[in-house]
């Protein structure tokens, strides 16, 4: 097939191919710093196809499943949005085929793996995340400084780029100080990214759902003593991502911020756009599906090829029988891929970039033998512990049929108000397990919702349990260094395949800080219990009691949904993203760090892509 245009003069300094947390976060910076750039999107714009409702076409519901916090889960299953992946977590079939997650088919097609939700759409996955942003601890961007030698790699120049980031919203004590130069929070308060908490007062007015924060919060103490348990009660307050929290590693109840603006998805779709409106030079291309590097032959890089058309890659549900318009677009300066953990390898190999045994094996040229790329594959182990409640459903459900124009949706509307101005998350707790090193490594929250990890329909399940409280335990600073991205073909079409070779490294300690978070917030529903308030623990189940069973149903039903370190800095890149072996080429995304940072990846990437920007104009 021949690209549409042979010219192969530039048409702008700066190619980015994706538009998620890293790509639509680099891609803004630059057209602001007045640069000439072209954004590529193999997807289309979410706010314009998400209508209807995911769970049912035919119907109008969920008239956007974009905007509205609550409908986090629909989004990632929206025809319109999503990617699936269905991905390995072990060689071995006998131990795959032991999560009930695990589809060997869906509708006829052969799938082979667990449903890894991804997004395929303007803004990347910030288009259907659960908008959490929480700060990685300071240890994280520590190991990458020792790791490059390169100070500005330190937590107080990364924090930098964290207070350049965001707006925060929820502290209007701290932001009127900050005006009069007392900062001790060291928050950011004019940048692009809105943090907000959401109105709690649906959840105040829930007797029952009030009862069970207060006693949640009490029982999380693991001391008896009152007044420990007091300073616990007022932990509640304190906020994730202040700096002196991160830099001391504390541990403790928290509550979640989320990047909403007056209670709104606020993402990288809704940065792109403004900055658009703004700055001309920024040019978006839609349903560009990048099919390789174009170097020359000096192995710089000078554009990419693509091939544009609506639904081309085939980890839509439906993806299109055409076969796209091949083009090529030239950029005088670089090129930036921030297509993510698993597209940033698959386009590097693509391009001849990768373990030279892959590309021979699929004829492709090798351009630069680089083993790393696609190695190194990391997550987090997540695991949900159900409870069923012993009443019908959470007040805060009331008159909530998650669906246009019900009562929840007005009120919504109106103020922000309500369960669908929230993400479901009413409590969460930093948690230092007994092989934890230097930061906390587990992350426990309340859910009021049936939540057992990804498989098609989850979002279905989660709205139709309304009397559920699930405690997610979540796994931080994974030691399994183990996972693979490899191609499956030559065609770009086509997904790669994807193994996470779970607890193959590291897997004892994993297992035994999953297995304490599971003993830790059991501790916490026994109070609850007590007070005739659970009917049952659906999972992992009230028989399932002993370290033994405890570990064995980790291993059959962990999942994760932060897949990372694929194109590793200090392997793959160098310290400022550069791809070894090539010029004029980095990386910026989830794929880039050496190790899985913090609990919430998304934050992460935003402070690396700020970084990135600031790199990159540097050079210039």
């Amino acid at each position: 097939m021949n690209a549409q245009n042979s010219d192969t003069s530039p048409t702008c300094e700066y190619v980015v191919v994706g538009s998620g947390a890293g790509g639509g976060t680099v891609a803004a910076r630059l057209a602001e710093a007045g640069c000439s750039v072209v954004l590529l999107e193999a997807g289309g714009d979410p706010r314009k196809l998400s209508g209807g409702d995911p769970l049912d076409p035919a119907s109008n519901r969920l008239p956007d499943s974009y905007d509205v916090p609550a409908f986090h889960g629909f989004a990632s299953e929206n025809e319109a949005l999503k990617w699936d992946f269905f991905v390995r977590h072990y060689s071995d079939n006998q131990q795959q085929e032991l999560d009930s997650k695990y589809y060997k088919e869906l509708d006829g097609k052969p799938v082979d793996g667990v449903l890894y939700p991804r997004a395929g759409t303007l803004g990347g996955c910030t288009a259907h995340n659960a908008m959490i942003l929480i700060c990685p601890d300071s240890s994280d961007w520590d190991y990458i400084a020792q790791l490059t030698n390169d100070a500005n790699w330190q937590p107080g120049q990364m924090w930098k780029h964290f207070q350049k980031m965001e707006n925060c919203r929820y502290r209007p004590l701290h932001r009127w100080l900050a005006k009069l130069g007392f900062d001790p929070t060291k928050h950011g308060w004019k940048g692009w990214l809105h943090t907000e908490k959401a109105e709690p007062m649906a959840a105040l007015l829930d007797r029952k759902l009030r009862d069970v924060i207060l006693e949640c919060i009490l029982a999380s103490c693991d001391s008896a003593n009152e007044i420990q348990r007091l300073k616990t009660l007022f932990q509640v307050l304190h906020d994730p991502n202040q700096w002196h929290l991160t830099s001391n590693h504390e541990v403790g109840v928290r509550l979640t911020p989320l990047t909403t603006r007056n209670h709104v998805r606020f993402g990288t779709r809704d940065r792109l756009v403004e900055t658009r409106s703004k700055h001309p030079n920024l040019r978006i291309v839609l349903n560009a599906l990048a099919t390789r590097v174009l170097l020359d032959e000096n192995n710089r890089a000078v554009g990419v090829e693509y091939l544009h058309g609506e639904r081309l890659f085939r980890a839509y549900s439906k993806p299109s029988q055409e076969s796209g318009e091949l083009r090529r677009i030239y950029a005088s300066r670089e090129v930036i891929l921030a297509g993510g953990a698993f597209n940033s390898p698959q386009l590097l190999m693509l391009s001849g970039i990768g373990p030279r045994d892959v590309l021979e094996k699929f004829g492709i040229p090798v351009r630069v033998d680089l083993p790393g790329v696609g190695r190194n594959l990391q997550d987090r182990y997540e695991v949900g512990v159900v409870n069923r409640m012993k009443f019908k459903a959470w007040h805060i459900y009331k008159d909530a049929g998650f669906c246009k124009n019900d009562l929840q949706y007005r009120q919504w509307q109106a103020c922000g108000g309500g369960i669908y101005g929230s993400n479901g998350s009413v409590l969460c707790i930093f948690r230092r397990s007994p092989v934890a090193e230097t930061a906390p490594d587990l992350f426990c929250m309340a859910l009021l919702a049936d939540f057992r990890g990804y498989f098609p329909g989850y979002s279905k399940a989660l709205v139709q349990a309304p009397n559920c409280l699930t405690w997610v335990v979540l796994k931080g600073h994974t030691r399994n260094r183990a996972g693979v991205v490899t191609l499956r073909s030559p065609d770009p079409r086509d997904t790669p395949e994807v193994n996470f070779n779970y607890f193959a490294e590291g897997g004892d300690s994993d297992l035994d800080a999953v297995v304490d978070g599971i003993q830790y917030v059991r501790r916490i529903t026994a109070s609850l219990k007590g007070r005739d308030l659970i009917d049952k623990e659906e999972l992992p189940g009230d028989d399932v009691t002993s370290p033994e069973d405890l570990r064995a149903f980790v291993r059959n039903n962990a999942w994760g949904h932060h897949a990372s370190c694929t194109c590793a800095i200090g392997d793959v890149l160098t310290s400022d993203f550069r791809v070894r072996g090539t010029d004029a080429l980095r990386v910026v995304d989830a794929s880039v760090f050496p190790r899985i940072p913090g609990f919430f990846i998304v934050s992460a990437i935003y402070m690396i892509a700020e970084k990135a920007a600031a790199d990159i104009l540097a050079a210039r």
